[in-house]
């Protein structure tokens, strides 16, 4: 094979992986009625004048399934992160007792996981678009290698490549949205 296809196909690999990395890490944004961390990871504290990511004046841990415990580092933050929780518009209802937040994570209702499945399927079809839009992109860096000398059999041979490459990926992304799915609809 023509090391210039070679290098197409390399690319094309790398270019793949990453955009199924890109929606795994938008579907795990998702949320499945369980109480994560990263739930709060679009959370930003006005921090003595200068917006800051929640993670880094406090920590978030889960005691249990559904609650999540914001613990600054700093107890004057309390109200700051209180505000910054409630204006993040998440749907939840931090309650501070005084040295930390408890955020009690609702379970979804049956109407809001149909939703959420939803937004999953789109986000995984995005994914999909993607990859088709990489082989549409290497195929034609290929063709127009046959204006320096490549042949007919060789485009066809690399097209193929480049086609189960494809396949592959958006199985791998089929995969990662049935689990999702299956995550979600889970009570």
């Amino acid at each position: 094979m023509d090391p210039r296809v070679k290098a197409f196909h390399e690319e094309t690999k790398g270019l793949m992986e990453k955009a199924t990395v890109h929606t795994e890490t938008e579907l795990s944004k998702l949320r499945a009625g369980k109480a994560l961390p990263s739930m709060l990871d679009q959370v930003y504290v006005d921090y003595y004048g200068s917006s800051t990511a929640l993670s880094q004046v406090a920590n978030v841990n889960t005691p249990d399934a559904r609650t999540l415990i914001v613990q600054p580092w700093e107890k004057n933050l309390i109200p700051a992160i209180e505000k910054a929780i409630q204006e993040a518009n998440l749907g939840f209802n931090p309650q501070n007792d005084g040295s930390l937040i408890r955020i009690n994570i609702p379970p979804l209702t049956e109407e809001r996981r149909k939703d959420l499945v939803k937004k999953a399927k789109a986000e995984s079809e995005q994914g999909k678009i993607t990859i088709r839009n990489i082989r549409k992109d290497v195929n034609e860096k290929v063709k127009k290698l046959s204006k320096e000398g490549l042949s007919e059999d060789d485009i066809k041979v690399s097209e193929g490549e480049v086609q189960k490459l494809t396949d592959a990926y958006i199985v791998k992304i089929d995969k990662i949205i049935e689990a999702k799915e299956k995550e979600i609809l889970t009570v």
